[in-house]
């Protein structure tokens, strides 16, 4: 574990080397559906270089999740209000297009190659426009195996954390076509070749703290330029955050966290779980917390349901012209399985115990149970009977071998 002073002697060192006196600093970061010290890292780099630079602010790179309140977003800097007023608190607002500029476009051959011949199209990128008008991008953010892009962090806070929505879903539904299962847990992936490709498009400097982070265990700090800071932090992150599991289970009990606040987020708890789940199997998100399947796209999943990727597929011209991040969502909540002649067959049963009623469940096709019907404690120490129970589920990938 690294100590708190450890902490500021990196960040003390690291940030010489970036010669930041009278420039303009952005701090990019997580909102509050990743587990990091964040808070820890702001107030060092406050005190660090605060009274030298210009102007240093903190966007909050959201993605497509809901903007933060002045409340989220002073917790997820661990201050108060009027504590720092010279730092200026940005959301990310993707879906407004006067808040974005464009780079460029990535053309249909190289996304070809990028892709291994799966997509040939052009790709607009664009990215938050108030991004571009600082001197220094400081990432600072934490790294974790991830559904889409294979490991989360680095860039990833670039595209899609600030970025407008043409790349964004683009490569979440490249994502999805090459699906969870062979994406998650991998370094190596068109989607993260995707996103370096974007962030190379960025002129204005780029560096990232990259952390590894186990509950409340900081087991690395990677820093140096957002591609080589992650590198090294996802090898940190393969050895930390992969559990593996010599057989598969009949039902998995896969409990969200309180910061998987509507089922968007919650499907982690999916994602991380499903490869150790027997075919044909259960998996149980159990959030009685969760009330919303997303704030943000909710009446597109509800209007869609959840189904497996070839049930898109194979009916690309009725679904062609949703966002495509929707529906690479979609495919990652229910997971692998086939559609055939009209058919529809998952590999496994995933059931909802959250605080979304049954009738909505049923809906976007997937399980109900109440969640007042589960004693987490029947779950416990059972996985000789076949019963897998996380109790802090969607950080940690579980592998069989």
């Amino acid at each position: 574990m690294i100590s708190d002073f450890e902490v500021q002697t990196i960040i003390r060192e690291s940030l010489a080397s970036l010669e930041l006196e009278g420039k303009r600093l952005l701090m990019i970061v997580p909102d509050g559906t990743r587990t990091a010290p964040i808070g820890q890292f702001f107030k060092h780099i406050h005190s660090e270089i605060g009274s030298k630079v210009k102007q240093l602010d903190v966007m909050f790179a959201l993605g497509t999740h809901p903007p933060m309140t002045d409340e989220q977003m002073h917790n997820r800097l661990e201050i108060q209000p009027g504590e720092y007023p010279e730092v200026g608190l940005l959301n990310h607002a993707w879906q407004d297009p006067d808040a974005l500029t464009t780079l460029g476009t990535i053309p249909e051959s190289e996304i070809s190659e990028l892709t291994g011949g799966l997509f040939s199209m052009d790709v607009v990128v664009r990215i938050n426009k108030v991004a571009l008008a600082y001197d220094q991008l400081l990432i600072v953010g934490p790294v974790f195996p991830h559904e889409v892009v294979g490991f989360s962090g680095g860039s990833k806070y670039l595209f899609p954390g600030i970025s407008g929505p043409e790349v964004l879903n683009f490569f979440h539904w490249l994502g999805a076509i090459i699906t969870n299962a062979e994406i998650i847990g991998t370094k190596s992936t068109p989607v993260r070749s995707v996103i370096e490709k974007a962030a190379s498009m960025v002129s204005t400097p780029c560096h990232a703290f990259c952390l590894v982070v186990s509950g409340e265990e900081l087991h690395g700090v990677e820093f140096g330029k957002s591609v080589e800071a992650w590198s090294r932090a996802a090898d940190i992150s393969a050895k930390h955050h992969i559990e593996r599991k010599s057989k598969p289970f009949h039902t998995v009990l896969s409990c969200a966290p309180e910061m998987y606040d509507e089922l968007w987020v919650g499907g982690k708890c999916m994602y991380k779980l499903e490869p150790v789940v027997a075919d044909g199997g259960e998996l149980i998100i159990y959030a009685p917390h969760i009330h919303e399947i997303s704030i943000t796209h909710g009446e597109h999943i509800e209007r869609i349901g959840y189904h497996v990727r070839d049930y898109f597929v194979k009916q690309w011209d009725k679904f062609k012209d949703e966002p495509w991040g929707v529906l690479a969502h979609s495919t990652h909540v229910r997971g692998g399985g086939t559609y055939e002649n009209g058919v529809e067959i998952p590999r496994v049963r995933v059931t909802l115990a959250t605080g979304i009623p049954e009738e909505t469940c049923r809906k976007i096709n997937l399980g109900y149970r109440d969640p007042a019907s589960i004693n987490p404690e029947d779950f416990m120490n059972k996985e000789e009977e076949g019963i897998l129970y996380v109790p802090h589920a969607g950080e940690v990938l579980f592998r069989l071998g």
